[in-house]
């Protein structure tokens, strides 16, 4: 007889990639945290010329008159960071078809407090810019910059409690800022382009397409589908779609569950295992018997087939996204000059809006949709969970830091208006992650 009140095998599987993906993020958090101080000291020290021209530098490829160059910023924002949109549109694909997001039930506490944490930041930013009395388009088209959420930066505070607040809190973060993301995604591809050429968004369908042409032909081959992908991100930086929407695109297409039935599986590598194990397997017999290797390669094949592809390159990718693209990002873009110009002119409506947004809007609205959610009968709250701990996931929410920055780039063409915009997210974000700390330390207590 079994105890229903433990856990299944799924869930504990489930759990266990959750606890890794948790301690990915804590662990990123520190490098994510170093690169935006050096770049802060960086671009204010007395070698800030050197700062900048580096992010300027131009780097590309020549071939007589042809020539493709972006500058080594641009590479980051818009190369590099695809691949950071492809790791969210994997983790999105998979909370929406197994994981927290996967059903109704499970779904309508965090997306309903990631839609509140989204609209009401924004609404709050539109409002100061339009009570400034000096709203100009340029200012107003922030308002995306206040909606979203960092989930390193976030998790990695929540992690500084330990056992002391319940794992289902820190799910329910983890659920939330994935589905902010998502909602961050559309938002950029929808509100922050501001034309299309039709001939680049061709040549993008059509690398995108042979992509699921591959998949569904069982191309197993990485360098394929790279090659695809590239030429996919390509025609989007010619469409003028911003290129890091393809690796969300790309991501889902990416199957997350696996090609095989366990029953198959058990099956095929049973028939493999049998035919090994009755030949005179050696460490050497391999090289000079031909259907030796032949079982071992369809064992490994039938392996790979067991193993989802979404959750496998999500596994791959993950310390590249933490230990790499994420720190080269904060490194070359959270580098504000403080100067005389940005210091004097920095309270404003765009910053005010950017501080109203992410440190009152968020746990805001994040609180309040939360609650119309558990009053209508839509959702209920994790074991575990009070309150309490919603307003502190509320502020957490606030620190927006790697997507507001990101939004920020898009959404502001003057330096200055950029350098405010910047400044005001490093603040709110600290500003947001303090509160967010003290209010879940006064929930632990009691």
């Amino acid at each position: 007889m079994t105890d229903s009140t433990q856990p299944s095998e799924e869930d504990r599987g489930r759990f266990s990639m959750f606890e890794e993906f948790f301690h990915s993020q804590v662990i990123g958090s520190v490098f994510l945290m170093a690169s935006a101080i050096i770049a802060l000291v960086w671009a204010n020290s007395r070698w800030s010329d050197e700062y900048f021209a580096l992010g300027n530098s131009y780097v590309g490829l020549t071939w007589g008159d042809w020539a493709f160059k972006l500058s080594v910023q641009h590479w980051i924002n818009d190369g590099l960071m695809a691949v950071f949109f492809f790791v969210i549109g994997l983790e999105v694909k998979r909370e929406v078809v197994l994981g927290e997001l996967s059903t109704f039930n499970k779904a309508a506490l965090p997306v309903s407090a990631a839609l509140g944490g989204m609209l009401v930041p924004a609404l709050l930013y539109v409002a100061v810019n339009l009570a400034g009395g000096a709203a100009t388009s340029e200012g107003l088209s922030g308002w995306g910059i206040p909606m979203a959420t960092d989930i390193a930066f976030a998790l990695g505070i929540l992690s500084l409690f330990g056992k002391r607040v319940p794992l289902s809190l820190k799910v329910f973060l983890t659920a939330l800022a994935i589905a902010d993301d998502l909602g961050a995604i559309l938002v950029i591809a929808v509100f922050y382009t501001e034309s299309i050429h039709m001939e680049g968004l061709a040549v993008a369908a059509l690398f995108l397409f042979m992509i699921f042409i591959a998949a569904r032909l069982g191309t197993r081959s990485l360098a394929v589908y790279a090659l695809l992908a590239i030429g996919g991100w390509a025609g989007l930086l010619a469409s003028g779609i911003h290129a890091t929407i393809g690796g969300v695109v790309v991501a889902m297409l990416v199957p997350v569950t696996s090609k095989l039935a366990p029953r198959e599986f058990f099956q095929r590598s049973r028939q493999r295992l049998d035919d090994l194990s009755q030949s005179q397997l050696s460490r050497t017999s391999l090289v000079s018997d031909k259907d030796q290797f032949a079982a071992l390669d369809e064992l490994y094949l039938t392996v790979e087939d067991m193993r989802p592809a979404g959750v496998a390159l999500e596994h791959l990718l993950h310390p590249v996204q933490v230990f790499l693209i994420l720190p080269l990002f904060a490194l070359f873009n959270a580098g504000v000059a403080l100067d005389g110009e940005v210091l004097s002119t920095a309270i404003n409506p765009v910053t005010l809006g950017i501080l109203a947004g992410l440190v009152l809007g968020k746990p805001l609205g994040v609180l309040l949709f939360s609650w119309i959610a558990v009053k209508a009968g839509l959702a209920t709250l994790p074991d575990g969970v009070h309150w309490g701990h919603i307003v502190g996931i509320g502020c957490l929410a606030g620190v927006g830091f790697t997507m507001s920055i990101f939004i920020s780039d898009l959404a502001f063409s003057e330096e200055l208006t950029r350098a405010w915009s910047k400044a005001a997210v490093l603040v709110a974000s600290m500003l947001s992650g303090g509160l967010g700390y003290f209010c879940l330390h006064r929930s632990a207590q009691r």
